[in-house]
């Protein structure tokens, strides 16, 4: 049990280091989804920051705070991309050099800028499926030469760092908060801001918000302890951790009010929605808070809340599968096998008799198969209304051929999609 708690006096020595590199990112109300609630809906713009993400405020304070003699002998961290653009850009303006480890399924965009933030100072190397397999690794390189580590989230100088977020959103507020929406990946937001706020605006109600396929402070604070998952999802790259940082459990197991996991599909769904509204470029971690607030609206109505928009590094090649996700999520996608009787015409029959009037057919995959009745085809078909899809089953079922639906099995889904 670690019996460490964030002091305001260290918070603010952490601001006055990052004074000279970070931006003070705006809170902004947004008319949108305040109007769409009905309450007073604020973002913390930080993919607005210097390195697009809160992460340079943890990652810059911890390896200031370092004796310079130490320093140089370089550092080392694992990141699946916020925190490495952090490091980097901080060996950069130290001019330290760093080994920074990510892991393989990080998007070829936060790579690229790990690269052009660190230049000649930083070496990345592209390491394991997820980041505790990176993690595992800079950790024996750190150990081998003997050179500083820096944790993504499970320090007390990375805590103190991403607590600064929260200085900055009480010099702009204009009035009491009473919902803070924050996203959760190893925990070193939600423990820095929770931390601050449970000294300067006690009366606050701090919601942490995880990717349902990352559960890991959710499944830790339920058992009491930190539980370490078998598999993740990965696509909340940001914060997709099998195990939370034990400094932050025990902190956010005192500050949390509520502890929320999120669909991906949702995820995706506020991310669409936050573009095409707002033009705001948010990546799947930093649009978590704001996927959270459907199911947060009831208690919200008429209070001022700040959610936290924590990044905005979003490879715009994964914008198809945001769209699948989604999609699929919100039940406008439905994907099927269909055994087409092998004659002439079968098509244009399942066509007209099956399609709606404005559904349409986004993916078909068929191949005929010799000296068989029946030939399989896999269907995905995108409905105009949502609310059609049991006339879509009924006349499915009323057709003569064959069918397995598949968005329901995901072992299926992922092999056949």
């Amino acid at each position: 049990m670690c019996s460490y708690f964030p002091a305001v006096e260290d918070v603010l020595k952490a601001r006055e280091r990052l004074k000279d590199i970070i931006t003070h990112t705006p809170l902004q109300k947004n008319h949108y989804l305040s109007e769409k609630y009905q309450a007073q809906i604020y973002l913390k713009r930080e993919d607005l920051q210097t390195v697009r993400s809160y992460k340079i405020r943890g990652a810059y304070n911890k390896m200031k705070s370092i004796p310079l003699e130490q320093l140089k002998r370089g550092i080392v961290c694992a990141s699946a991309g916020n925190h490495a653009q952090g490091v980097a850009y901080s060996c950069f303006k130290l001019q330290i050099p760093g080994k920074i480890y990510m892991p393989t399924t990080t998007p070829r965009q936060k790579i690229q800028r790990v690269k052009m933030f660190g230049k000649e100072y930083v070496e990345v190397l592209i390491i394991g499926d997820n980041f505790d397999a990176a993690y595992q690794e800079a950790l024996i390189d750190c150990q081998k030469y003997q050179k500083n580590f820096i944790h993504p989230f499970d320090d007390p100088k990375i805590i103190e760092g991403q607590a600064t977020v929260g200085v900055e959103i009480l010099e702009d507020c204009k009035g009491v908060i009473d919902y803070l929406i924050l996203p959760i990946g190893g925990g070193g937001l939600a423990a820095g801001l929770g931390g601050f706020f449970h000294h300067k605006m006690p009366y606050t109600r701090i919601i942490g918000v995880e990717p349902q396929g990352a559960p890991a402070m959710k499944r830790s604070l339920e058992a009491g302890r930190i539980i370490e998952l078998d598999e993740i999802d990965k696509f909340v790259d940001g914060a997709a951790v099998k195990k939370v940082g034990s400094y932050n459990f025990d902190i956010c197991r005192k500050v949390l009010s509520q502890l929320k996991d999120i669909p991906e599909g949702k995820v995706c769904t506020a991310m669409l929605e936050l573009y095409n509204m707002e033009a705001i470029v948010a990546e799947p971690a930093g649009a978590l808070s704001i996927a959270a607030l459907d199911d947060c609206s009831e208690e919200i109505r008429g209070k001022n809340v700040v959610c936290i928009l924590s990044g905005g590094n979003n490879d715009i090649i994964r914008t198809e599968e945001i769209r699948e996700r989604s999609l699929l999520y919100e039940g406008f996608k439905h994907y099927f096998i269909v055994r087409f009787p092998q004659r002439a015409g079968a098509l244009k029959e399942f066509v007209n008799n099956i399609l709606g009037t404005c559904d349409d057919i986004a993916y078909f995959q068929y191949s005929k198969k010799t000296s068989r009745q029946e030939g399989p085809a896999i269907i995905g078909i995108e409905l105009a209304d949502k609310k059609d899809f049991s006339e879509l089953m009924k006349r499915m079922r009323q057709s003569n051929m064959p069918f397995q639906y598949i968005n329901e099995n995901p072992d299926l889904f992922q092999l056949l999609i």
